[in-house]
């Protein structure tokens, strides 16, 4: 019998998040100079901060190469954003290695076939709703949100709710 993604909640200690489709919608606005313009969702970037407050490895993989994100999740205190990631399992080996992870510690949400790999691996692969087939199917998790829309704000609450780490004060610090 297959547990209930609850139940894997209480272990998870790392948060690996793809960018484009989960910390966006996937749309990207293209300037006459070629520059790729994102959104991304203020709520999702205060669940970061707060879980990178409470002490979660929050790490970013992502494809992309726009230095405006890393500036943007760089100032939510994420320290491992690895962009231009084509071979997301070469990254996710480094974190594993880095912070010596066991697969149930990790989340991993991705939308998409290049996260496929690294969902395989991880003990909680989570998507937002608006995610590919394949990928839907392998998430133990499917949040409610879109990609862009709150699904990263859903799943960290989720963990820092059960592990009793979301603060109802709400004081997550900025630098």
């Amino acid at each position: 019998m297959e547990i209930s993604y609850k139940q894997l909640l209480p272990n998870i200690t790392t948060l690996i998040f793809d960018v484009d489709g989960v910390l966006t919608n996937g749309i990207v606005t293209i300037m006459p100079d070629g520059e790729m313009i994102r959104n991304m969702n203020i709520k999702d970037g205060y669940a970061l901060k707060s879980a990178v407050n409470a002490g979660f490895n929050v790490c970013i993989i992502s494809g992309g190469t726009n230095e405006g994100v890393r500036t943007r999740l760089a100032n939510l205190g994420i320290k491992d954003i690895y962009l231009g990631a084509h071979d997301k399992i070469k990254q996710y080996n480094e974190l594993v290695e880095k912070y010596n992870l066991q697969p149930e510690n990790v989340l991993y949400m991705g939308d998409d076939v290049p996260d496929f790999p690294v969902m395989k691996l991880v003990g909680m692969p989570c998507c937002p709703n608006d995610a590919a087939r394949e990928i839907q199917q392998v998430s133990k998790y499917i949040s409610d949100k879109k990609g862009g829309e709150g699904c990263v704000r859903d799943v960290i609450e989720q963990i820092m709710r059960v592990q009793g780490k979301w603060n109802g004060n709400f004081d997550a610090k900025y630098d």
